[in-house]
C-alpha cells in the first residue's frame, strides 16, 4: 500500500514538474528587468490604455475595459519588484518601485483629466464595481499573479499573459480612482485605489513565491534578505485586513439573506398567501414582511416568532403587515402615485402654456392685420393693403437671433408716401399694435 502510495506521488511529480519548461534563467530576468521601464513608446501606451479603460468605464462597456487591459504595460515593474525581493536584487527593486510609482501617478492623472472633461458623470456599475474590494480580489490577484510568473518564467507565455492581464484588472481601479478624485468622491477613490494596492501587493507576492519555488539563484546579502522578508511580510498583513473585514461583513449578510429566505418560506409562505417583500431594520432590530391575499393567523405570526432563533434571527422582531395594514400602504404608495402624476400633470400644462403663447403671437398678427385694414384706408388713403407677421433676424457675423414684428404695407398703383408721411403711418402701427421695434416695407400692391 505504502509503495502504491509513493508511485502514484511519483508520477503526480513529474506531471506538476515546472523545471523541464523552465526558460533561461538569465534570459527571464532579463526580460522582466526590460519591462519595467516607463519612457517614451511604453509611457504612451499607458496613456492610451488609461484612456481606452476610462472610456469603457464611462459608457459602462465591458469590451472596451478588455481591451484596455490587455495592451495596458502596468505588469511589467510588478513582476519586477516581486523578482527583485525573491533574488534579493535591491537595485531591481528600486528601479522597479521608482517606475512603478512613475506609472502610477501618471494613470491616476489622466484618468482624473479625463472624468474632468467627460460630459458623462453619472457612475456607472462597472466603475461602481471597482470600490469595495473583498477577499476575493486577494486570490484572484494572487493565482493571477502566479500565472503570469510562471508563464513568463516558462515556454508557451504568449497564450497567458493576455488572460492574466484581464484576470488582474490593474487598470479601471486606477481609472476608477482618477473618477474619485475628478468627482470628489474620497470614498471612491479609497475604495479603488485599495483594490489596485491589493492586486500589486498579490501579484508580486505570487512572483516573489515562483522565485523562490523555480529555485532562482538570488543574490547573496543575508542581512537585506531577512529585511526584505519582514517588511513583505507586513505589508502583505496590513493588507490583508481590510479586506477580510469587508468580506466577513458581505459573507455574513448573504447568510443573514440566506436565513431570512429560508424562514419566510418555512414558517409564513400558504396557500394564498404572496410575500411581496421582506425588510431588515438593523437599527429597529426588525424584520419587516409585506403579505397580500389570504391572511396569514395571528398563531402563524405567534409561532413564527418563536421558531426566528433556528434560522439565526432571534436578535430580531418580527412584523408582518397584511389586511388593514396592507390597505394602508397600498394607499399611501396610491397617494405617491398620484403626487408624481399630478407634477407629470402640472409639467405638461406648463408646455401646452408655452406654446399657447407661441402660437397666439402668430395669430394676433393675422387678426390685426384685418382689424386694421380699413382704418389705414381713411387714414391714409396711398395705402391699399397692409401684412402683419412675425420674422426672424439672423446676424451673420455672430450668429445671433432677434424676432420682431415686420409690416409689409402694398400701395395703390401710382401712389407714394412721403418721409414725412411714413414715419407718421409707422409711428401709427407701432401704437396701434402695441410693439416698439417695428420693422416697415413699402411695395407697390399686387
Amino acid at each position: 500500500m505504502y509503495s502504491n502510495v509513493q508511485a502514484f506521488l511519483r508520477k503526480a511529480k513529474n506531471y506538476f514538474n515546472l523545471f523541464p519548461d523552465k526558460e533561461d534563467e538569465q534570459q527571464t530576468i532579463a526580460e522582466i528587468s526590460n519591462s519595467i521601464s516607463f519612457r517614451g513608446a511604453r509611457l504612451w501606451v499607458l496613456v492610451f490604455a488609461i484612456l481606452i479603460a476610462s472610456l469603457g468605464l464611462n459608457v459602462n462597456s465591458t469590451a472596451v475595459i478588455i481591451g484596455a487591459m490587455l495592451i495596458s504595460p502596468l505588469m511589467g515593474p510588478i513582476i519586477g519588484m516581486g523578482l527583485a525581493i525573491g533574488i534579493n536584487n535591491i537595485d531591481l527593486l528600486r528601479r522597479a518601485a521608482r517606475n512603478f510609482g512613475v506609472a502610477t501617478l501618471i494613470s491616476i492623472l489622466t484618468a482624473t483629466i479625463y472624468f474632468l472633461i467627460s460630459p458623462l458623470g453619472e457612475a456607472q456599475s462597472e466603475l461602481l464595481a471597482r470600490t469595495s474590494p473583498t477577499l476575493y480580489d486577494v486570490l484572484i490577484a494572487f493565482f493571477g499573479g502566479s500565472a503570469g510568473f510562471v508563464a513568463t518564467a516558462t515556454k508557451g507565455k504568449g497564450q497567458v499573459i493576455p488572460g492574466v492581464a484581464i484576470a488582474t484588472a490593474l487598470m479601471p481601479p486606477l481609472c476608477t480612482a482618477g473618477y474619485g478624485i475628478a468627482s470628489g468622491h474620497l470614498l471612491y477613490f479609497l475604495g479603488a485605489f485599495y483594490l489596485f494596492f491589493i492586486n500589486t501587493v498579490f501579484i508580486c507576492l505570487a512572483t516573489f513565491l515562483g522565485v523562490r519555488m523555480m529555485r532562482f539563484k538570488p543574490i547573496k546579502n543575508i542581512n537585506a534578505s531577512k529585511r526584505t522578508q519582514k517588511i513583505v511580510s507586513s505589508v502583505i498583513v496590513i493588507t490583508l485586513i481590510p479586506a477580510v473585514i469587508i468580506t466577513y461583513h458581505i459573507i455574513r449578510n448573504n447568510v443573514t439573506e440566506n436565513h431570512i429566505r429560508k424562514f419566510i418560506k418555512n414558517e409564513l409562505a400558504q396557500s394564498g398567501t404572496q410575500i411581496l417583500s421582506n425588510t431588515l431594520d438593523k437599527e429597529n432590530n426588525t424584520l419587516q414582511v409585506v403579505a397580500i391575499g389570504k391572511n396569514i393567523t395571528s398563531q402563524a405570526v405567534l409561532s413564527a416568532k418563536e421558531h426566528m432563533h433556528i434560522y439565526g434571527l432571534e436578535q430580531y422582531d418580527l412584523n408582518v403587515i397584511q389586511g388593514t395594514q396592507m390597505d394602508s400602504l397600498l394607499v399611501l404608495q396610491r397617494q405617491n402615485t398620484i403626487l408624481e402624476s399630478s407634477k407629470s400633470i402640472d409639467e405638461q400644462a406648463a408646455i401646452m402654456h408655452t406654446l399657447q403663447q407661441q402660437l397666439n403671437s402668430y395669430t394676433r398678427y393675422e387678426e390685426l392685420s384685418v382689424e386694421i385694414c380699413g382704418e389705414l384706408q381713411v387714414l391714409f388713403p396711398q395705402v391699399q393693403s397692409i401684412m402683419l407677421a412675425s420674422v426672424t433676424k439672423a446676424n451673420t457675423a455672430d450668429a445671433k437671433t432677434k424676432k420682431y414684428p415686420l409690416a409689409l404695407i402694398g400701395l395703390n398703383p401710382g401712389k407714394s408716401l412721403s418721409a414725412n408721411e411714413q414715419q407718421k403711418l409707422k409711428a401709427w402701427l407701432m401704437q396701434r399694435i402695441n410693439e416698439k421695434d417695428l420693422h416697415i416695407g413699402f411695395a407697390p400692391a399686387e
